[in-house]
């Protein structure tokens, strides 16, 4: 086609202006009505100039002269990274279809087809569902965990073993404007499996929504313009890399329907990534709680107003009008930030407290309760509670919460992967993970197959020497204030030596037990999650400090870089005790709690990392303590395995808190074999404090 030149254009525009102003121009002989017109031609004019200009450049340079090649490279990068990371997000993006309840959306977390989504998505779907992604195929889901007080799920999708999935950030560093898209399937339109996009900015961040009830309590969350409607539940909130920085579950709407109004809430990847560990065990998960309550003082400050005595917060020192300054290494200057802090911690982790008393600064370590008994959480989850939403067809309006699906017959896809258990949702990935933990310690630890006593010496922290010897019968302890030994055939509560120490002597039993014979012979142990390596805080804010303290004092969260790190948790009760042992990401056994009875304050060991090259993985010391006191440092200079071929005769030695006047232990007659390994320790620790 022709293209008409600037000229005849020029004259054509002219033209048409005269033909559209003529009748308004004679439409009677008023002076303000003739300056207006001629504002408006000389305005014309003025465009007409500008589009001349613009019409010159084209017919000099043709079509193309605004191509992308003089767009600046800087603009095309963007959009390359913006397209990429919407593309990564869109990939791990899952519909999730409850059958007639409904449905929503997940996010694959890992490339074994591990999904976060919401309690209140799942809930009417049972253990069972399908899910659906991008490459347009339909995928059997079991249900893996629940955390119904903080609305999330995890469930499990197979059919492969390299799905997609996106990483989870941290949630922490994201600010006020920041870009964010989500990617769900809204009004469940995705039937081609593929997510819808809604981008927008981060209006808002630690903002904190109340629960309904007991549940679904949305603490320090974002706040986002992108637009989440009914069906986004569940589904993945992502930053500019495509990485997750929540999970989306909640959403303002338009009081005439279920219409977005651009204010809608995500859970942060840092609170998802806590519980992480916990829902991969197929646990019913609580929230924690601190035992106390608080209020604001007149002049602004945070004190406790009530608190209960059975609580480990009251065990440890806290008292009414204590004023809380910090909370698990975030400052708390608001009754608010206070409930932020402790709705993205699961029940039963230890976390550093920092209160003040008088002016005196004093910092502790409090084990957190729960908010729910289990009772309480299984008849949440069998029955819901009042105030759940589900989601609902499309453009429905909001649906009463349902009642959660009987289980019904498992697809063949999903046969044996599911065991229904008290406490637990699904005690099928408890085994699993249990089992997994189990060998990173078995190849962690090469041990001899020798089943005979082991027996460990060195220095306490004030140059005086130590000696323990563990065996299938007893154990025994040699320390300068005396000889303690207990029988380890028996119950291990009976005896809680040597004395001060909560039962160093029984926790060692335990630890033995274990990298010999694996969880098995421990009797019930199950996979309790993940928690946090704090060190030890002091009592009265003195004493020196690791680095981990400087990473609380920061309010780095637990699992990001420069954060403490979340070791595997196995939980234990045999011999009438209770133990925690804590397992590093390298199978080593990093930590030991045990408890005599649930109410008391437990023997806390916690292990030096074996030194380098060191053959067998043992350790090259550890720290014992004791209801906030320490008991003692322990380097270990030898460790030594002995064959059982040549075990003395034990039965001599009395058992009890002390023996006066015991001979070192080669003099009294258990003496050392011949045919045993000896491995030396690192002789490195730390020559603090005494035993």
């Amino acid at each position: 086609m022709n293209r008409i030149s600037p000229p005849s254009l020029h004259r054509f525009v002219e033209w048409r202006w005269a033909v559209w102003l003529a009748p308004l121009a004679g439409q009677g002989p008023s002076v303000v009505h003739r300056m207006v017109v001629k504002e408006i031609m000389q305005l014309m004019h003025v465009m007409q100039i500008m589009a001349m200009v613009l019409l010159a450049v084209l017919w000099e340079t043709g079509p193309r002269a605004l191509s992308a090649a003089e767009v600046p490279p800087a603009v095309l990068g963007a959009e390359r990274q913006r397209v990429a990371a919407i593309d990564k997000g869109a990939q791990a993006a899952v519909a999730i279809f409850a059958g007639e309840a409904g449905g929503g959306s997940g996010v694959l977390v890992s490339p074994d087809g591990y999904a976060l989504t919401n309690f209140h998505v799942v809930q009417p779907a049972g253990v069972a569902m399908k899910c659906g992604l991008s490459d347009g195929n339909l995928y059997d889901a079991v249900l893996v965990g629940l955390d119904p007080t903080g609305d999330v799920a995890l469930v499990k999708l197979v059919g492969r073993d390299d799905f997609p999935f996106a990483e989870l950030a941290d949630s922490d560093l994201v600010e006020v404007g920041d870009f964010c898209f989500a990617a769900g399937n809204p009004f469940l339109l995705a039937t081609d499996f593929r997510p819808s996009i809604s981008a927008g900015i981060v209006s808002g961040t630690r903002r904190y929504q109340f629960p309904a009830g007991t549940i679904l309590e949305y603490a320090d969350c974002l706040q986002v313009d992108a637009a989440i409607n009914p069906g986004n539940s569940g589904g993945g909130l992502f930053d500019a890399d495509g990485r997750v920085i929540g999970v989306n579950g909640r959403a303002s709407f338009e009081k005439r329907g279920r219409v977005n109004v651009g204010v809608g809430y995500a859970i942060s990847s840092n609170q998802l990534r806590q519980f992480l560990g916990c829902l991969k065990g197929g646990r019913l998960v609580d929230h924690a709680t601190l035992g106390a309550t608080v209020a604001t003082a007149a002049d602004g400050r945070v004190v406790v107003s009530d608190i209960l005595e059975s609580s480990d917060a009251y065990r440890r020192g806290l008292r009414y009008d204590d004023e809380i300054v910090s909370l698990a290494g975030r400052p708390v200057r608001t009754v608010n930030a206070l409930k932020n802090i402790l709705g993205t911690v699961p029940a039963g982790w230890k976390v550093p407290l920092a209160y003040r008393r008088s002016g005196r600064h004093r910092e502790i370590l409090v084990r957190l309760s729960g908010v729910h008994s289990s009772g309480e959480l299984a008849r949440i989850v069998a029955g819901g509670e009042e105030g759940q939403q589900a989601e609902g067809p499309p453009g429905d309006p909001a649906q009463p919460a349902q009642k959660r699906k009987e289980v019904a017959e498992i697809p063949e896809a999903l046969r044996g992967m599911y065991e229904a258990r008290n406490g637990f949702t699904n005690f099928h990935f408890n085994a699993v993970e249990r089992d997994r933990v189990a060998a990173n310690v078995a190849t962690h630890y090469r041990l001899p197959k020798d089943n005979g006593p082991w027996t460990i010496s060195g220095r306490l922290a004030d140059g005086e020497p130590f000696r323990i010897e563990i065996s299938d019968r007893r154990a025994i302890i040699d320390l300068p204030t005396g000889t303690t030994s207990i029988d380890a055939t028996g119950e291990l509560d009976t005896n809680l030596s040597p004395p001060g120490s909560g039962g160093l002597l029984a926790a060692l039993v335990v630890w033995r037990r274990l990298l010999r014979e694996g969880p098995a012979a421990l009797g019930r142990t199950t996979y309790w999650g993940t928690a946090p390596l704090w060190e030890s805080a002091t009592k009265d804010g003195g004493g020196d400090r690791g680095d981990a303290d400087a990473a609380v004092d920061g309010g780095i969260a637990p699992g990001t870089p420069g954060g403490s790190p979340l070791a595997d948790v196995l939980d234990t009760a045999a011999a009438a005790v209770e133990a925690r042992i804590m397992v590093g990401a390298d199978g080593a056994i990093v930590g030991i709690e045990l408890w005599p009875t649930p109410d008391a304050d437990p023997c806390e060991i916690r292990f030096s990392p074996a030194p380098g090259g060191e053959a067998s993985g043992m350790p090259a010391g550890f720290e014992v303590r004791h209801a906030d006191r320490l008991f003692g440092r322990f380097r270990i200079d030898e460790t030594m395995l002995q064959d059982d071929t040549a075990l003395p005769d034990e039965t001599a030695l009395p058992e009890g808190p002390e023996v006066p006047g015991a001979d070192p232990p080669a003099a009294a007659g258990r003496g050392e074999s011949a045919d045993r390994a000896a491995l030396p320790g690192s002789g490195h620790g730390e020559n603090r404090g005494t035993a």
